[in-house]
């Protein structure tokens, strides 16, 4: 059901990969809110994924750029205003990679050049973004602003390796530029931490099965899924949430309040008797 919660606004959407991406929801139900946007990936997403197909489905165009250059997000600023006639009224930022995950180095054992690039790409390109939205006055007063993230920023989960450090920043940088742009231009800016899920990037984390599966067990909600997130951003992006600002908020079914729910512990004795029966 859409209420027409984005009817007139414009945006930005960064890291739409395929149909198992969280970008991807947000971008449908965006589109089904009534908000125009624009899509931004990098060529080789483009050529991997299936932008073009979501671009068709949301009458949206695709700009290519690379998050990590300044010269590739002024051209996306700039596109994306004449595109949609003047500054944006919302951005997302879904963008996170760590070749130190990709190819299975242990946190004690880092390649620092993988590492430089987990922080850039996942972290600093959030900052960056903001800066150039700025010196080029791309969002309008009241604006919203959403990045994805994940509590693995908060709590040590083994195996989420150098990203938890990159997220950790992400957040920390959505605090600092929250305050300087709300005080200037009543813009707003926020993260997301998301239950863990099964997208492609995530499928990569050591582990992620089980993981769903723990985290499933402990909230008493249960797991958020990505339309659920796409649901939750849509408010975010909206009028209703004009006075939120500055917040990590956790959208995973009460996971992050929980120290051991009983269905989790009930399990946990279960291994436990399993294993002395051996």
């Amino acid at each position: 059901m859409a209420y027409n919660l984005l009817k007139g606004k414009k945006g930005i959407i960064f890291g739409a990969l395929d149909d198992r991406s969280i970008a991807w929801k947000i971008a449908t139900r965006a589109f089904d809110e009534g908000g125009r946007f624009t899509l931004s990936n990098t060529p080789v997403a483009l050529r991997f994924g299936e932008l073009d197909q979501l671009a068709k489905s949301c009458e949206a165009e695709i700009i290519l750029a690379d998050a990590t250059k300044i010269s590739d997000i002024e051209k996306v600023f700039k596109r994306s205003m004449e595109i949609l006639g003047g500054k944006v009224d919302f951005i997302l930022h879904s963008i996170a990679m760590s070749m130190n995950v990709r190819k299975h180095r242990e946190y004690d054992d880092l390649d620092y050049d993988y590492f430089q690039r987990t922080i850039d790409i996942s972290a600093l390109s959030f900052h960056k973004m903001l800066q150039v939205a700025k010196k080029m006055d791309a969002i309008n007063n009241w604006g919203s602003v959403l990045a994805l993230s994940y509590i693995a920023s908060q709590r040590t989960l083994v195996g989420y390796n150098d990203m938890a450090d990159a997220k950790a920043l992400l957040e920390s940088i959505a605090r600092s530029f929250g305050y300087i742009y709300g005080r200037e231009k009543q813009i707003r800016i926020n993260t997301l931490s998301q239950s863990p899920t099964r997208t492609t990037a995530g499928s990569a984390v050591k582990g992620v099965d089980g993981l769903i599966d723990f985290t499933d067990k402990m909230s008493p909600l249960g797991n958020a899924t990505a339309d659920e997130c796409a649901d939750f951003s849509i408010v975010m992006f909206s009028d209703l949430s004009r006075k939120i600002t500055m917040q990590n908020i956790y959208h995973d079914g009460g996971f992050s309040s929980m120290a051991m729910s009983l269905k989790a512990m009930n399990q946990y004795n279960k291994c436990l008797d399993e294993e002395e029966k051996l």
